[in-house]
């Protein structure tokens, strides 16, 4: 039987050993403690990946800076305010705007004036979560104040060595002002959210338990976190030879969704689409280890082949109700209910803010 007040980082490191058969028993159990804390409804969040220009350059993301040969696009804003209420239309209450860093005053007031337009035109009723890296606390407070209530800031990495050896160690990319983002975000008053790629080249078990532990440290609400895939234009690259094979990196992926929720009952996670890269699958799997969120791409199909974070990224959901229903009674064959009338709001953001 495994303590949930007694999980440490030897038996996290253990847990991560389980072999196939015998993680079934922490699948199952991670599943039921997420039943017993917020039930077996599947929020879904529409996700549109606003541009693919980004200021940094991480070593593992095609969309880094430095990456020449890919075709840069920016979603114009009628774009945006279509897909918005396009999506709105076949049900969804909630989205996702993610973009490639950007940080300057354009782009802030450009973000700040579609979360009001959002907002507006949905009468209020569309939940929004943004993902568009580190910026200004007064940039966070600005984008909080226009609408968004959710914020996703990737940590990585919580080992500072293992950061700077898929990040450039210079002012643009800097671990401490990533984690003084992520307080500035929790000050604010946001759910805030985090996540780690699991598989990277030099990642021990012992970094991927840390990250645990880290999240539960600094109280996230919600986590979207998923397994390394490479993308043959980035210098990572250079060490796939050294990687897990892409199968174990999504069994090591479910078992870190698994742990995480025994330690964390009440967050929200993510099953990333990343799982569903590997397989097809994937993202059903994350739910029955313990996930509860899925987020379709609603992109533009025009523009999706060109968010290259990592190669042989699914493209082929559509924007329609016909989708949603598929997606629907795929997630009903597992016993979980897709939930489209509310925003699917952290259970944790509540419980901690009412203390």
């Amino acid at each position: 039987m495994i303590n949930q007040n007694e999980i440490n980082i030897d038996t996290i490191i253990k847990l991560l050993k389980t072999s196939l058969s015998e993680s079934n028993y922490l699948f199952e159990f991670a599943n039921k403690i997420k039943l017993e804390n917020i039930g077996n409804k599947v929020h879904i969040r529409g996700i549109i990946e606003l541009s693919n220009i980004c200021s940094k350059d991480c070593y593992y993301c095609g969309i880094r800076k430095s990456n020449k040969k890919l075709e840069r696009y920016n979603i114009t804003d009628d774009e945006v305010l279509q897909t918005v209420a396009e999506a709105q239309k076949v049900g969804y209450t909630s989205i996702v705007i993610q973009s490639g860093e950007i940080i300057d005053e354009h782009f802030t007031e450009r973000i700040e004036n579609l979360l009001k337009a959002i907002k507006q035109m949905s009468d209020g009723k569309l939940g929004i979560t943004l993902s568009l890296g580190e910026q200004t606390t007064e940039t966070f407070q600005r984008w909080f104040q226009a609408g968004a209530h959710r914020y996703l800031l990737r940590i990585e990495s919580s080992n500072p060595d293992l950061y700077y050896k898929i990040h450039p160690k210079d002012e643009k990319h800097n671990f401490e002002n990533r984690l003084k983002c992520l307080e500035s975000l929790k000050q604010i008053g946001y759910q805030v959210g985090t996540g780690v790629m699991i598989g990277l080249p030099f990642q021990t078990l012992e970094d991927l338990a840390n990250d645990l532990l880290f999240m539960k440290r600094i109280e996230i609400d919600m986590c979207g976190m998923g397994p390394y895939i490479e993308q043959v234009d980035t210098p990572l690259y250079k060490f796939k030879e050294v990687l897990k094979p892409q199968t174990e990196r999504l069994f090591l992926s479910q078992k870190m969704i698994a742990i995480l929720r025994l330690i964390m009952p009440d967050i929200n996670i993510a099953a990333a689409t990343s799982l569903q890269a590997i397989d097809k699958k994937g993202k059903l799997m994350a739910i029955t280890s313990g996930g509860n969120i899925i987020m379709p791409n609603i992109t533009p199909m025009k523009y999706r082949n060109e968010y290259k974070i990592y190669d042989n990224k699914p493209i082929n959901n559509d924007l329609t109700m016909k989708f949603l229903f598929k997606l629907k009674k795929d997630i009903e064959t597992i016993n979980h209910q897709m939930e489209l009338n509310e925003w699917g709001d952290s259970h944790h953001f509540y419980k901690i803010n009412q203390k």
